[in-house]
């Protein structure tokens, strides 16, 4: 008998207990999930490797034995490079990475730190307490990526408004598709605006490329677009909070970065692996027979391998539970792993690692404005995070 996907947890900052119960006990077992269908959930750090570097496995969410967690989502993803497999996927990839290396992010630092300090001169300048989700977490990768693609900033309480519902697991299917809908029909109109008049952004340099490589297809680029664009904003948001909470929960560690800010970046790949925000987005669907430690999955049954389980896995981190700054924790799969290995990784880290230092630098007497236990942590969304985070100084 099948246990029910997705688990509870019984603390916020941790994934659902029974994750590690199953990494010993059965680490690739069968889940309902919801609509009634069954898929294998593999919870191991070596085995969660193993299905995402398998030829054999797909991320096509139209394919009707993807196990979709949230029904619904996957028939507005055409034309992302999520859902792509190879040979198509290579070329796609191919034409978008160059826009996410280190050497070009880092050119990016001078205008994030400007956008970050900005907003935290608005935090400082408002009410106390204030919400730190609405004052920094959400506008700061808002900013960046709207300002990256080319979309107007004045829209993006529109992207706030959709890409909540989008990802919230709450939301009916008739409304998610009526959110995507929304936000492709945007995102298709700014696509021919950068075709007629292309300009100095993300969106226009890859327009180009495409028609250059007569690639080009109106309804595939504003696809990539809306892939670029919630990937960029709700996953960095949600971490932006929560990582500032857990350094505020553990006041030795982060007087231990306010000290020596060199160990920022060691800081950030720790927070990204200890909360593995998007537990789901490294599901895939078999395409052929295959064998994962031991148990054979058929050709077209779902497979959820849970990157949240494998980045907790002692096998593979030793003390995984505890949140700790000096460890090599590159290993973690917080952007999954293999072909689809997250393309803005690069982007995320360089945001996360501008705004802890400049928050704790600039806001030395950051603190909770209401106990811990009275937080709103998104139990019901398919990225993890907080509604609010209400703090004071």
């Amino acid at each position: 008998m099948s246990e029910d996907f997705p688990m509870p947890r019984a603390c916020p900052f941790d994934p659902p207990p029974r994750y590690a119960e199953l990494r010993e006990s059965a680490p690739v077992t069968r889940v309902s999930i919801p609509g009634g269908r069954t898929a294998w959930l593999v919870t191991g750090h070596a085995n969660v490797r193993a299905v995402l570097s398998n030829p054999h496995v797909s991320s096509d969410r139209t394919h009707p034995g993807f196990p979709l967690v949230m029904p619904g989502f996957g028939r507005h993803l055409r034309g992302s490079i999520l859902t792509m497999d190879p040979p198509e996927h290579n070329r796609h990839r191919r034409m978008v990475t160059t826009e996410f290396t280190v050497r070009r992010v880092q050119g990016m630092r001078p205008r994030v730190q400007e956008i970050v300090d900005g907003r935290i001169d608005e935090l400082l300048a408002g009410p106390r307490p204030a919400d730190l989700v609405q004052a920094l977490s959400l506008p700061v990768p808002s900013l960046v990526i709207c300002e990256l693609l080319g979309v107007p900033y004045g829209e993006r309480g529109f992207f706030h408004a959709r890409t909540a519902e989008i990802v919230n697991k709450g939301t009916t299917a008739e409304r998610r598709a009526a959110a995507m809908g929304e936000v492709r029909r945007f995102l298709y109109r700014l696509v021919g605006e950068k075709v007629r008049d292309p300009g100095d952004d993300l969106l226009s340099r890859l327009v180009v490329k495409y028609q250059e490589a007569d690639m080009f297809d109106h309804e595939a680029m504003s696809g990539m677009a809306l892939t670029l664009l919630i990937a960029g904003h709700e996953t960095t948001a949600n971490m932006i909070s929560l990582g500032t909470l857990a350094l505020l929960e553990n006041p030795d560690l982060l007087a231990e970065l306010q000290a020596d800010p060199t160990l920022m970046p060691g800081a950030v790949e720790e927070l990204l692996r200890y909360f593995t925000i998007v537990d789901q987005a490294t599901s895939r669907v078999a395409t052929r027979d295959m064998e994962v430690d031991g148990v054979l999955i058929r050709a077209g049954e779902g497979v959820i391998a849970a990157a949240s389980s494998a980045n907790r896995d002692p096998r593979a981190f030793e003390d995984p539970d505890t949140l700790d700054i000096h460890r090599s924790a590159r290993g973690h799969l917080a952007f999954g792993f293999g072909i689809h290995q997250c393309l803005g990784q690069n982007l995320a880290r360089l945001e996360l690692e501008i705004v802890y230092t400049t928050l704790f630098r600039r806001v030395p007497g950051l603190r909770p404005a209401v106990p811990f236990d009275e937080l709103p942590f998104k139990q019901d969304a398919n990225v993890y995070g907080l509604h609010r985070l209400p703090v004071t100084w």
